[in-house]
């Protein structure tokens, strides 16, 4: 459960920075918002493929993770 608060909290952060940086230049609040998320966009299927697998694998470690420590509790 730290991995994945600390990668929230991480993730949260930088976009965060980003969206306040992109402020203090000027852009609107929905301008910054699209520059944070337009990486997303451009990126290919098999890019896509790839991140949600990355993700899934992470999401599955951490839950497995859990699952043994509950269990080793018992």
């Amino acid at each position: 459960m730290k991995i994945m608060g600390i990668t929230l909290l991480m993730l949260g952060s930088m976009i965060a920075f980003s969206l306040g940086l992109d402020l203090f230049q000027g852009y609107t609040m929905r301008e910054a918002w699209h520059n944070a998320i337009s990486p997303f966009r451009v990126m290919e299927v098999a890019e896509l493929f790839v991140l949600y697998f990355l993700l899934l694998l992470l999401i599955v470690n951490i839950g497995i993770q859990y699952f043994k420590k509950r269990k080793a509790s018992n």
